[in-house]
């Protein structure tokens, strides 16, 4: 009876969502418990794997942020590269009003940000943190709508988000890289030039490509750059088809999609959730930091998603998707404001005080909490799809 109870768990497609808020409100607990200087001493333990004498040593936090994290990315790189070379990207038609939306809800939030931000030079650097969404979030919270939704809203939020992670991917390859160490940097290009070769040759056995990929994770890391872009280069070294045909990229990401669902995402989420809420009032929220990340993912994702969506539809650049209304995008929209894993991750980069990131989980968790309240109801509130609209909606 219990094990049948935990399959269907697993089996439906909010339980990532639901693991990863019970993996924050838990942290949240233990931050504020009497296990808080254990839950802070753990993750600021130094953990190191040296040969003589060279090596990594790093606070366990990092660890997670660098080593776990970069697992996670790279997961998207593959996600990324099934979906533009056989999936929902590779038309270019299709990607059109995501697209669009995708860059409308990262540049709002950043825009609401800095207005907020903007006499306070030392906040600045957190201006990428509310242009994140949560996949893992958002989808779970859409799937709880179920039939309600039309099948097409999902399309087009899994694309959003998707272009949204190739964006804050590219914004922290550009913006979010420490002072650079070029030896480091020429020597990733090794193990790069033999990924190349595997994926050039369609290379069957994924082994050899992510002892590769960790060697280069290796090098990036030390050279200054962001060591989590090493996960998504070497995702897209991995062969859509191998010499026989078959897909070791499938594979691969069928195989890991479980860990870093179930795993990886909980596990950081509860490394970086925690807010110890001793000594604050309800004013805090109103400071300049936690209320610009708030802002930006509450006003600025739906103005930015919503607004340049609906501008598409009105101009007839785009069409709507299929049995959708005004009203489901813009539930679609307040979905993308739940920004928690990737904005927590990108405050992490952009602060090192641990005053100043307890602020920032502050802004991310209220932001996105509001932001998936809002998005479920307006969702609820919407017309149902019939079963027409369900029947003639292009297969996901």
């Amino acid at each position: 009876m219990l094990m049948r109870a935990i399959d269907r768990f697993f089996s439906h497609e909010a339980s990532g969502g639901i693991l990863l808020m019970a993996a924050a409100v838990a942290a949240l607990i233990v931050a504020n418990s009497g296990l808080a200087d254990m839950y802070t001493g753990i993750l600021g333990t130094y953990v190191s794997v040296l040969w003589d004498g060279e090596g990594l040593s790093k606070p366990l936090i990092l660890w997670i942020n660098d080593g776990l994290m970069a697992i996670f990315f790279f997961l998207i790189g593959l996600e990324l590269k099934r979906e533009m070379l056989e999936g929902k990207l590779k038309n270019p038609r299709d990607v059109v009003l995501p697209g669009v939306a995708a860059v409308g809800g990262m540049a709002l939030p950043a825009v609401v940000f800095v207005l907020i931000n903007w006499n306070i030079p030392a906040n600045l650097g957190g201006w990428a943190i509310p242009a994140a969404t949560d996949i893992a979030f958002a989808l779970g919270i859409l799937a709880l709508v179920g039939s309600r939704a039309p099948s097409s809203l999902k399309v087009f939020l899994l694309t959003l988000a998707i272009l949204d992670d190739l964006g804050a991917i590219i914004i922290i390859a550009l913006f979010y890289t420490s002072e650079l160490k070029i030896d480091y940097l020429f020597l990733a290009i090794l193990p790069l030039v033999g990924l190349i070769w595997l994926n050039i040759k369609g290379a069957h056995r994924i082994a050899p490509a992510i002892l590769l990929g960790a060697i280069m994770w290796y090098f990036v890391l030390k050279s200054g750059v962001h060591a989590t872009l090493a996960g998504v280069i070497t995702a897209f070294c991995i062969p859509l088809k191998d010499k026989w045909g078959k897909s070791p990229l499938h594979s691969l990401e069928h195989g890991l999609t479980p860990y870093v669902l179930y795993f990886i995402i909980p596990v950081f989420a509860f490394a970086n959730a925690g807010v110890n809420m001793a000594g604050m009032t309800f004013g805090d929220l109103f400071a300049p930091l936690p209320l610009g990340i708030a802002l930006g993912l509450i006003v600025g994702k739906q103005v930015g998603v919503f607004g340049l969506t609906m501008l598409m539809v009105k101009t007839g650049i785009a069409k709507m998707p299929h049995g959708a209304n005004a009203l489901h995008i813009y539930g679609i929209a307040c979905l993308a404001g739940v920004g928690f894993t990737m904005s927590l991750f990108i405050g992490g980069l952009s602060f090192a005080d641990a005053e100043m990131m307890n602020q920032v989980r502050l802004g991310v968790l209220s932001g996105s909490i509001v932001s998936g309240i809002i998005g479920y109801t307006a969702l609820m509130m919407a017309a149902p799809a019939t079963e027409t609209e369900a029947e003639a909606a292009p297969a996901e």
